[in-house]
């Protein structure tokens, strides 16, 4: 972990809670969707893949859904979100374990459990296809990447900047997420994943990460190499209901599509 970098009072209370939480009674083994085939699948069908996030709240959102996240999560799908982000952390994001095995059960598309784990321990709470390991977070990430796949996670591995890029790459990470909101003001800027990119290998999956909020950011973050984006609180939307709900995913998945019909009308 790298303790040297200045984190926003949130994130400290985040990491101390996580460090307070215990894992699992035992080692959790997973027969997991894979994310790739899933992205595949969605390109073939010309929509954007998306991973849209279940998150009840956050530090930087305004307000709570208290709604059963089992039903926002179906209407995501039903917009056509690729895959799904679960928050797991109780405290600060009003998310559970419960929560993602309830959703994971009702859908057919890849579960991504985000939460801060710091150590093998913490990975062995619940299942899901994908596990998020923060790379600026943790001591031994290559050990924590190879442990996560002996349990059948597939290890997303978040970075902020290219020093990080370059750790996650030499921890053998295959699926890499640039966060644009950088951990010491919890502002977001896009060009954050923009100088993240160019260095990130052709064979690697990547992802981009918060602050995507309008079909124009859909389209600036996969010009700049986004194989799939991570979105939010721009789907969340914390005071509208279901139906708003896949009408945002909706709205991103289908810029690709949106912009083909314009080329052919023009």
């Amino acid at each position: 972990m790298n303790s040297d970098t200045e984190l926003a009072p949130a994130v400290q209370s985040i990491l101390e809670a996580a460090r307070e939480r215990s894992g699992g009674d035992g080692v959790v083994d997973i027969d997991a969707r894979s994310l790739p085939d899933a992205l595949a699948d969605a390109e073939a069908a010309g929509r954007v893949p998306v991973v849209a996030e279940v998150k009840p709240t956050s530090p930087t959102a305004d307000g709570t859904r208290d709604d059963d996240p089992v039903e926002l999560a179906q209407a995501m799908v039903d917009g056509g979100a690729t895959a799904l982000s679960v928050l797991t952390e109780p405290t600060h994001f009003g998310g559970s374990p419960e929560a993602l095995t309830r959703i994971r059960e009702a859908v057919d598309v890849p579960v991504l459990r985000k939460d801060f784990v710091l150590d093998e321990a913490g990975m062995d709470v619940v299942e899901a296809d994908l596990l998020l390991l923060i790379a600026r977070f943790v001591d031994d990430l290559e050990r924590l990447v190879a442990a996560a796949r002996e349990r059948g996670f597939q290890p997303l591995v978040e970075v902020h900047d290219r020093a990080e890029l370059e750790t996650a790459l030499e921890a053998g990470a295959e699926i890499i997420g640039v966060n644009n909101r950088d951990l010491a003001r919890l502002e977001v800027d896009l060009e954050t994943f923009e100088s993240v990119a160019p260095e990130v290998p052709d064979d690697v999956t990547l992802i981009a990460e918060s602050g995507i909020s309008s079909p124009a950011d859909v389209r600036r973050m996969r010009e700049a190499g986004a194989d799939a984006l991570l979105v939010g609180s721009a789907i969340m939307d914390h005071g509208a209901g279901d139906s708003d709900v896949t009408e945002n995913t909706r709205r991103l998945v289908q810029v690709d599509a949106d912009a083909a019909t314009e080329t052919e009308t023009t």
